[in-house]
């Protein structure tokens, strides 16, 4: 690319791929560039004649929520958030996340502010993203110290929701609710299959179309930086004055 965009632009472009189909999205806190991608399936939604509401709890602007986290959980048990985002300390290869700490529980050598709500959206939002920026055996660990939302479920178990796709720094999986495997879907243009499963600490498949991240052609650049880069300005200003200096 002769354009210089940084990776943080390829990754909300990555994410806002993925919410093309949504009618409400939600971000939690502390995601800017979920938050950021949102937006910018918003603002693209709008200039084809379409509504996408987003919900971020970290901003003042777009959160039409008065109770805080208990209106989110309501809205998602009802089945009216489409996509949510999670993290976690760890992901294994069954999706399971780890938001509690490590090392053997209770003993955990590193203790995090813990599940939330994780659980109940795990459950109940059709499309869960997992993101995590770091990729690397640390994160992506063959089983997690601790399960703080499980990947997959009993089938008599009522379950609505769940994992879609994991994107880190340098790849993009799809995970096979049947299988119960996640399989490699894109790959960062530096990246082969062969660097991914060197630093993935868990088994997986490699989707059959396979292909390279693409790039955010300018359209979409001049959307982000110009419309979107001061909405997320409001909340995570910070983050929008390192990449893009608003």
């Amino acid at each position: 690319m002769t354009i210089d965009i940084k990776r943080e632009e390829l990754l909300i472009s990555q994410l806002a791929d993925l919410l093309i189909n949504d009618n409400h999205v939600a971000v939690g806190a502390a995601s800017p560039i979920p938050g950021a991608a949102a937006l910018l399936a918003k603002e693209e939604a709008r200039y084809l004649d379409k509504r996408l509401r987003v919900t971020i709890l970290h901003s003042s602007r777009y959160n039409n929520f008065t109770d805080g986290a208990r209106e989110l959980f309501d809205c998602a048990a009802q089945g009216r958030i489409d996509t949510f985002f999670l993290g976690g300390v760890q992901i294994d290869g069954q999706a399971n996340i780890n938001l509690v700490g490590t090392g053997k529980y209770p003993h955990t050598k590193k203790r995090f502010p813990g599940s939330f709500g994780s659980p109940l959206m795990y459950f109940v939002v059709p499309q869960i993203i997992l993101f995590r920026e770091e990729h690397s055996p640390r994160t992506l660990v063959q089983k997690v110290d601790f399960i703080s939302a499980p990947g997959v479920s009993d089938d008599k178990i009522y379950r609505p929701g769940g994992p879609k796709y994991l994107l880190t720094n340098r790849a993009l999986f799809k995970f096979n609710k049947k299988n119960e495997k996640f399989s490699l879907l894109k790959l960062n243009e530096n990246e082969t299959s062969d660097t991914i499963t060197k630093l993935t600490g868990f088994d997986f498949d490699i989707h059959e179309d396979l292909s390279y991240m693409s790039w955010p052609d300018n359209k979409r650049l001049d959307i982000m930086r110009n419309n979107v880069a001061p909405m997320v300005s409001e909340f995570y200003p910070e983050f929008a004055n390192k990449i893009w200096g608003v």
